[in-house]
């Protein structure tokens, strides 16, 4: 059990899965791919808007939680000086071998405890990873430290209520191959408020927020029937927030 009383998140999953993190589909890891489909692009447009002026050599980026490097990795082929976090050894392994720049600075590190010195990065993403920790104000706490002046925070998670629960937790476990239990914890999903006001104390005035959800295409019918998600499996952007969403927020000067 974890501090609020339920089980404790599954975060071990991660750490064993090897190539499967790029290849599996009977998988919930396969979602992931997907939704980096429609996230990364959206994450590299909110930087060339954020600094229109700068290349993006110039411009030093850590990715929180980072995995095995889905968005690192396409940071880096667009251009940016990118570092990669996580606590598990195997997935970064996995993260350098698909890393075709060879150029992503991957470091194991708590995110409790970032290994860099304060106001030294430009911008700090955390993709999927805020709903994966007991204390996320202390992680985003973490992040603003990091972040130099008029840096920028980029993040996704889950909205925590009765429709992400049924969708996101349990319509992965009844739909989606090898989904082990507590994958995800609704206790742990954050409201849109609740990540508003954890920035606004460390000094992050969110500036957009938008939320994420599959097309309801072919494939994902054939995946509520199968349990695999196709390589057509996609994802969109939309303005709703009830289930995941996608933000920015911006550091003081």
């Amino acid at each position: 059990m974890n501090a609020k009383g339920e089980p404790q998140v599954d975060n071990e999953f991660y750490h064993d899965l090897g190539e499967r993190w790029y290849h599996a589909k009977d998988n919930p890891v396969a979602l992931l791919r997907a939704e980096a489909k429609t996230k990364n692009p959206w994450v590299i447009r909110k930087l060339q808007e954020y600094f229109p002026v700068k290349a993006p050599s110039t411009l030093s980026i850590l990715d929180v939680g980072c995995g095995a490097g889905f968005l690192a990795n396409d940071l880096a082929k667009a251009g940016y000086q990118v570092h990669g976090v996580d606590r598990s050894e195997n997935s970064l392994e996995v993260a350098r071998l698909h890393d075709l720049t060879q150029q992503v600075r991957y470091v194991l590190g708590d995110a409790y405890s970032l290994p860099f010195e304060s106001h030294t990065l430009d911008a700090v993403t955390c993709m999927d990873f805020l709903e994966h920790v007991d204390s996320p104000e202390r992680v985003i706490h973490e992040i603003a430290r990091v972040l130099k002046p008029n840096g920028i925070f980029i993040f996704h998670t889950f909205n925590r209520n009765p429709l992400c629960h049924l969708v996101v937790i349990k319509g992965l476990e009844w739909f989606v191959r090898n989904t082990p239990p507590h994958l995800h914890v609704i206790g742990l999903f954050i409201k849109p408020k609740e990540l508003r006001e954890y920035c606004m104390k460390v000094g992050l005035q969110v500036q957009s927020m938008n939320g994420i959800r599959p097309i309801f295409s072919k494939a994902f019918f054939k995946m509520l029937f199968s349990g695999v998600v196709s390589d057509a499996f996609a994802f969109k952007i939309v303005r709703t927030t009830s289930l995941s969403y996608i933000g920015t927020a911006v550091k003081g000067a």
